[in-house]
């Protein structure tokens, strides 16, 4: 479904992603674990059509989408649930989710994905009249993934779904990415949290300073002493 090969991405001189090579099969969720600052965030950019790569390959279903306009990239079905859920805090759930189809002319197929989102997100329906900023950090997360699917992508990236969120609140949005993976939309998942990330992902691929450093089945990173030193506290 994805295939990114030799990917280079700089900010300004500083180089943030060395010839990075990775691939996403459709029906999967893979997971890209790395410390801050280890280029995670700027590759789901680089793909999302956000950043634009200096050099290397990112096709996507057989087609090159390199230098294409991010909302070009969201109709081909790539949506993209940023670090820090960005919602629009000044306008209330329902108007973010609709934003979310923004692109889509289906008037019948929208509303089917709203009740499907608030069906998925009991939380979001109590509050869809509710201005965005005010919500918790662990609705306004599961707002920016509603958002996302209001796109209906065949391909979701998700960026740090996880942080700052209460634990329970945790096993909950990991939950739900096995939901929407399982209703048939590819995940590619960036996450700190290895444990959870490893738990729910088929394939894992490891990122330090930009470089692709290991990669293989969840299991296999899970196991390895490498991964367990640096990512998994040692366990």
């Amino acid at each position: 479904m994805l295939k990114v090969d030799e990917l280079d991405v700089f900010y300004g001189n500083i180089q943030a992603l060395k010839g990075v090579s990775l691939d996403v099969r459709q029906g999967e969720v893979i997971t890209l674990i790395g410390a801050n600052g280890a280029g995670k965030s700027t590759l789901l950019k680089a793909l999302s059509g956000l950043l634009k790569p200096q050099r290397g390959v990112i096709d996507y279903l057989g087609q090159s989408i390199v230098g294409k306009p991010a909302q070009t990239i969201v109709r081909d079905g790539i949506s993209h649930v940023p670090e820090g859920r960005r919602v629009f805090a000044n306008m209330t759930v329902q108007e973010n989710l609709e934003l979310g189809a923004y692109l889509r002319k289906d008037k019948a197929g929208i509303r089917e994905d709203m009740r499907q989102v608030y069906e998925r997100f009991p939380r979001l329906l109590e509050r869809r009249g509710q201005l965005s900023g005010t919500l918790s950090g662990g609705e306004q997360q599961m707002l920016a993934m509603g958002r996302a699917l209001m796109a209906r992508p065949k391909l979701l990236l998700l960026d740090e779904p996880s942080m700052g969120l209460a634990p329970l609140l945790v096993q909950t949005i990991f939950q739900i990415i096995e939901e929407i993976n399982r209703d048939g939309t590819t995940i590619l998942l960036v996450e700190q949290n290895a444990h959870m990330a490893l738990s729910v992902a088929s394939r894992a691929y490891v990122i330090e300073t930009g470089r692709i450093a290991l990669s293989g089945t969840a299991a296999e990173l899970q196991a390895s002493e490498q991964v367990k030193q640096a990512y998994l506290g040692g366990q």
